[in-house]
């Protein structure tokens, strides 16, 4: 009796009476109990082991107190995020409010406008100079637009003098009698067609260069005028509802309403009249470089063409060269990579 007292609980094993376990379903869910649940213990200072580091540190997991991102209240169940989940949602949010409330306002201002019922800012000088500019924009690619058609012309001009100047040489070899009248005019259509090849030179940089000034230089201004454009739009928009306010009643719901208004209307302010000194800087950047670049372009379109119908090959040799251009000859290798750079 005393060893079965000492005998552990483990051991027993309830079996029929023909000495088999015993199935039964209580003695099943009794046997299932004892060997899954062996008692309650601490998850702060369990430990696993590894079967095989069994004797070295590095076997061992030690499994501490669990930390979640999230807290319960205790009084209402209700789980609350902390604040290192709850920060960039928030922020998401907020900008996602800013931006619907901007857009709206400025939606609003600038229907207000084309309907006649709202006001607008303007600066007069300006308005006048961006109106100037977007007139001379306009103007100068139809020029380009013009300047190569003339190009495209005068190079058909060119392919038919080589083959009119090829057809008087032909029969300059197979007429004696008429030798030198067709040996004349074949020479004189053969120079007609390389100066054409040189004023066409001169008029493909012309092209080229104001092309630049019109979709690099001018177009840049333009970015800045819309980026401008659009800080005056918030800033009436705002100035709209912060008179709006001011017209309304003064009372304790109403005056954080009328601050927060008065400092997004700063805030525009500062911003718009930062834009405008901005615009009026490249603007004026913008008119010292179209003169100085149009002055020397303009100048070579003309030397180039009454040179070429005055018949001074000397004269529009000479206009190329003062510029700097390289004539292409019909026909010849493009320049290596090493000639261009």
């Amino acid at each position: 009796m005393a060893e079965d007292s000492h005998r552990s609980s483990a051991a027993e094993i309830p079996v029929t009476s023909n000495g088999e376990l015993d199935q039964s379903p209580e003695s099943v869910f009794q046997r299932d109990a004892h060997f899954t649940c062996p008692g309650p213990r601490d998850l702060t200072e369990s430990r696993v082991m590894s079967s095989s580091y069994a004797s070295t540190a590095e076997g061992i997991v030690e499994s501490g107190p669990y930390k979640d991102s999230t807290t319960a209240d205790p009084k209402s169940g209700a789980v609350v995020l902390s604040d290192d989940l709850k920060n960039p949602a928030m922020e998401k949010l907020d900008l996602v409010r800013k931006w619907s409330i901007n857009t709206y306002k400025c939606t609003r201002q600038i229907l207000s406008e084309k309907l006649g019922r709202g006001s607008r800012t303007v600066d007069l000088e300006l308005e006048a100079q961006i109106d100037l500019l977007r007139d001379n924009k306009r103007k100068y690619q139809n020029v380009i637009k013009l300047a190569q058609m003339l190009a495209t012309q005068l190079s058909l001009i060119m392919q038919t003098q080589r083959q009119l100047g090829d057809a008087f040489a032909d029969l300059s070899l197979k007429s004696p009698e008429l030798h030198e009248e067709f040996g004349y005019n074949a020479e004189t259509q053969k120079l007609l067609s390389k100066n054409g090849d040189t004023l066409l030179a001169a008029i493909n940089f012309f092209i080229s260069s104001v092309n630049t000034l019109v979709d690099k230089t001018i177009e840049d201004t333009m970015i800045n005028i819309k980026q401008y454009e659009v800080a005056r739009v918030e800033y009436d928009a705002y100035r709209t509802d912060l008179e709006e306010l001011n017209l309304g009643p003064r009372d304790g719901n109403t005056m954080p309403k009328i601050e927060q208004s008065q400092q997004q209307f700063q805030i525009h302010r500062e911003k718009y009249e930062r834009m405008r000194n901005n615009v009026s800087v490249k603007l004026k950047f913008l008119e010292e470089n179209k003169v100085k670049v149009l002055h020397n372009q303009l100048m070579l379109f003309h030397n180039a063409i009454a040179a070429y119908y005055a018949g001074n090959q000397e004269q529009l040799e000479q206009t190329l060269k003062q510029f700097h251009i390289k004539l292409k000859m019909p026909g010849g290798e493009s320049p290596s990579w090493l000639e261009e750079h």
